[in-house]
């Protein structure tokens, strides 16, 4: 099988603070625009990968200032969603999409079996198999471990606003989940979904399930509206704030 990554170009995913020392994990899936240079940009402007179907602006940010906050572990995916989706079952009709929020994504069209595994092998597998070591050492270790998975959401979606500024996603794992729901519900003028403007299920997405689920850890899904964390300031409003209400949810959920 023909290498999909060129010498030169960067490995699939970055981890920061490989000697935490907390108990959180994050992980950041759509963390990238790049497409691997062998793939031609998948026949999207560049204004379309800037935009969220390329990847989830401002969430790189907040993860890397997290993981300085909570001296927590912390990995990066470094290729768009567009040339596979790490936040979606491979072989799902979103894992590599033909057509992403009405924009055509011509690279995605067609392509055989032996291409899609060929993105599933050198960007899905790698970035998943370094956070499953880490868990899994932390578990055979008897060391606590909590999972943050870091996304962004837009702020209208096909024509319809989305009020809320951030969002709660989980699936069966609740604990930690509706903890951190009631305290940024009580913080001052926050409007914050319930699952919304998505939710988790075991179909549309990976992370939190096998991740989180499959281990029995306390695990959470992260959405923050993207206009909100677009720039430093905004960056940094959201950074101080989950790094004060994440450590206040395991105690609130019992998990810490």
């Amino acid at each position: 099988m023909k290498a999909l990554l060129a010498p030169g170009e960067p490995g699939p995913f970055e981890v920061i603070n490989t000697t935490a020392a907390s108990p959180w994990v994050l992980t950041c899936d759509h963390a990238s625009n790049r497409v691997p240079r062998c793939l031609g940009k998948l026949g999207v402007t560049d204004a379309n990968l800037a935009r969220h179907i390329g990847w989830d602006i401002g969430a790189a940010a907040v993860t890397r200032g997290l993981a300085a906050r909570l001296d927590a572990w912390a990995i990066l995916q470094n290729y768009s969603r567009l040339a596979i989706d790490c936040n979606r079952p491979p072989g799902a009709p979103s894992s590599i999409p033909v057509r992403s929020e009405h924009t055509d994504i011509p690279g995605n069209l067609g392509i055989s079996a032996g291409d899609a595994e060929r993105r599933r092998v050198e960007i899905f597998a790698p970035y998943h198999d370094a956070i499953a070591a880490q868990l899994d050492a932390r578990v055979a270790a008897g060391r606590t471990a909590f999972l943050v998975t870091m996304h962004s959401f837009t702020p209208v979606y096909d024509n319809a606003v989305r009020p809320m500024y951030a969002a709660v996603l989980y699936n069966r794992e609740k604990r930690l989940a509706h903890a951190l729901l009631h305290l940024l519900r009580a913080e001052p003028g926050l409007v914050v979904g319930d699952n919304e403007p998505y939710s988790v299920d075991d179909h549309s997405d990976y992370g939190i399930n096998v991740h989180g689920e499959h281990r029995g850890l306390p695990c959470v899904e992260i959405e923050i509206r993207q206009d909100l964390i677009a720039d430093r300031e905004g960056q940094a409003i959201w950074i101080d704030r989950f790094a004060r209400l994440l450590p206040a949810a395991a105690c609130v959920a019992g998990v810490a």
